[in-house]
């Protein structure tokens, strides 16, 4: 297997995550289930501030990935689609990628923020992952690779920063 095959299926990989109803595409569903997730897990109201910036957050991300992706317009994100359209669009621009997600990377971390200090504990940051679909040990070597300075919490930049990187390049944020 060459790096180009490999890079793909690293990516395609990744593409499980985004498809959380696991029905072989990327939706809008998705991002909305994403969110009513995390909603549930913290004891969000959606009708809150951090519910409705979540919700906003999610569907910026959809039209985002869309956007770039969705290359027939039908509304879904195939993972040919999404290996094909938007990794090798933005491969090389992990920065485009990272302001497509920041409001959603962004509410996430608010929602998980339990003290309202712009700063999310890597524990609270764990629980978010898992809310996602990402399974115990991954979401806990993730959430601690985060925490750069090493100070018990992750700050958005941080997230962003590493959240593009694993999802678009073949570096993983704890490798």
């Amino acid at each position: 297997m060459d790096a180009e095959d490999l890079y793909e299926r690293r990516i395609a990989a990744r593409f499980d995550a985004f498809d959380q109803d696991g029905n072989g595409y990327i939706s809008r569903e998705d991002f909305t289930t994403a969110a009513s997730r995390l909603l549930e897990a913290f004891g969000t109201p959606f009708r809150s501030d951090k519910g409705q910036a979540l919700s906003g957050g999610a569907e910026a991300f959809w039209q985002g990935l869309a956007g770039i992706a969705d290359v027939d317009g039908d509304q879904r994100v195939t993972r040919g689609e999404f290996v094909g359209g938007a990794v090798k669009r933005l491969r090389d621009n992990p920065e485009r990628f990272a302001e497509i997600a920041r409001p959603f990377v962004r509410a996430v971390l608010a929602v998980a923020d339990r003290d309202g200090d712009g700063r999310t504990e890597v524990a609270e940051l764990e629980r978010a992952l898992r809310a996602l679909g990402v399974d115990s040990h991954t979401a806990a070597l993730a959430a601690e690779s985060l925490d750069v300075d090493r100070s018990g919490c992750v700050d958005e930049e941080e997230a962003v920063t590493a959240f593009a990187r694993y999802c678009m390049t073949e570096d993983h944020p704890h490798g």
